[in-house]
């Protein structure tokens, strides 16, 4: 997940005069927020038998032209998915869409429009969700954006950033300077933006993404792997001064296992697999021996459990990316312990700090994980959970009538020292789309194969 930051922010108010925004969650969800909180900046294979829930028309244009309510519910976040995509260029031009708009963030003297890499790499993946060619077109659009600001990279060792500037895209000739918004490089990022590419790379069978995808690997093991402190896994990654993060996160780690296995899937390189078992051994290390929980990862020192808060998505990850059915009572505990219900919506809210608003983003990851474990219960669960998420994109008043956004009322608190907003998200509408096509990101599934 992403969320505007003090870095972020800081960078931003220098050149645009922007007010202070909070920490996000994706630097601090390793150790504990006191000693998290001096980071300078933030970053944030569908079932066999799955099909998608909704359909859409084939004419774009068509699309367009009509309103909303006379749509689909996901044509219209599709369309949403486009708009901001669409904001800052055209055709075949390389373009980043924001990841966040109106509300909190859009007032007469100021907008955000940072685009984070994890909320890109999402909007990627529910592009070759639905797969037609004019998605699979975007998809591979957003993804060479996302090449170029790798291989231009200051520091030119395979890095992506946690954070673009879109409306100074590099597109004139001669390029501009990359205007990177957070310059963090933490580890489950890179792992998202891999992912997005290895996805690429099974679509559309173009190299290109794959060697992406290596030079993402590599620098996950040359700058992650910790097998020195026990629980072994991989730790934070950099921070915006290029600094180790020393903190392991149970998120990255089951970020970091996918990917990885992703890569071994794709090249037959078995290093891939044993490196993805050493993330895979860590998340088991951080499941609660009582209820079957995942905690949030360590401490700075790589070795302590950092038990608080408590987040939802570590619990729908970890099921998601395994399948291990271990992992299938953490969902069950995301029900039990982290529902909220605020005015028509219910579903899960971010963490166990503050269960009083409705976290959409992972209500669509929820809603995913129930779809497929389907265990007694669980079809009325995603049936209730996708009606949240429909009437948000009907009737937020921040919202569009396409879009999700990212919470039900503004300040949910997460607990690692940040605020999400009722405002328009990519993030948030692209994983109530995996939710809808039942498509997995942290697999490969029969989805992945040409272009329809």
């Amino acid at each position: 997940m992403s969320s505007p930051t003090s870095d972020d922010t800081t960078a931003a108010a220098e050149a645009r005069a922007v007010p202070a925004f909070s920490l996000s969650r994706r630097g601090l969800l390793g150790g504990a927020a006191a000693g998290a909180a001096s980071l300078a900046v933030l970053a944030s294979a569908r079932p066999a038998s799955a099909a998608p829930l909704l359909s859409a028309t084939k004419d774009p244009r068509a699309e367009r032209a009509r309103p909303a309510s006379a749509l689909s519910s996901q044509q219209n976040a599709f369309l949403f998915l486009d708009a901001r995509l669409d904001e800052y260029g055209g055709g075949t031009q390389l373009r980043l869409p924001r990841s966040y708009a109106g509300g909190f963030f859009t007032t007469p003297t100021f907008d955000f429009v940072s685009s984070f890499a994890y909320d890109d790499a999402l909007v990627i993946l529910a592009y070759l969700a639905r797969g037609l060619r004019r998605d699979v077109t975007r998809a591979t659009l957003l993804g060479d954006a996302l090449l170029y600001l790798q291989a231009n990279d200051p520091l030119a060792d395979g890095r992506t950033r946690a954070s673009y500037q879109p409306d100074n895209f590099p597109v004139a000739s001669p390029p501009r300077p990359l205007d990177i918004g957070s310059p963090a490089a933490f580890t489950g990022n890179q792992a998202w933006v891999g992912m997005a590419f290895a996805h690429l790379y099974k679509a559309t069978r173009s190299r290109r993404f794959l060697a992406g995808a290596l030079r993402l690997g590599q620098w996950i093991r040359e700058n992650a792997l910790d097998v020195t402190r026990a629980p072994f896994g991989f730790t934070g990654g950099r921070d915006a001064d290029d600094n180790p993060l020393t903190f392991k996160a149970t998120e990255h780690n089951i970020d970091v296992a996918a990917f990885f296995t992703q890569l071994a899937q794709l090249t037959g390189d078995r290093t891939w697999g044993k490196d993805a078992r050493v993330a895979l051994s860590f998340i088991a290390a951080m499941q609660d021996g009582t209820d079957s929980h995942l905690w949030t990862g360590t401490n700075p020192d790589g070795v302590t459990t950092n038990y608080y808060p408590i987040p939802e998505d570590v619990q729908s990850w970890a099921y998601l990316a395994t399948r291990d059915r271990r992992y299938a009572p953490s969902l069950t505990w995301v029900t039990d312990n982290l529902t909220a219900t605020d005015g028509p919506y219910t579903g899960p809210s971010f963490s166990n700090t503050d269960t009083s608003k409705v976290w959409f983003e992972g209500t669509g990851q929820l809603a995913l994980a129930l779809r497929t474990r389907n265990a007694p219960g669980d079809a009325a669960r995603v049936h209730q959970l996708l009606k949240t998420l429909r009437t948000a994109q009907r009737e937020q008043p921040n919202g569009d009538g396409r879009g999700i956004v990212a919470a039900s009322s503004d300040g949910l608190d997460t607990g690692f020292g940040d605020l999400y907003y009722s405002s328009l998200h990519t993030g948030a509408t692209a994983w109530y789309l995996l939710a809808l096509t039942g498509s997995n990101p942290f697999r490969f599934s029969r989805w992945n194969g040409l272009a329809r």
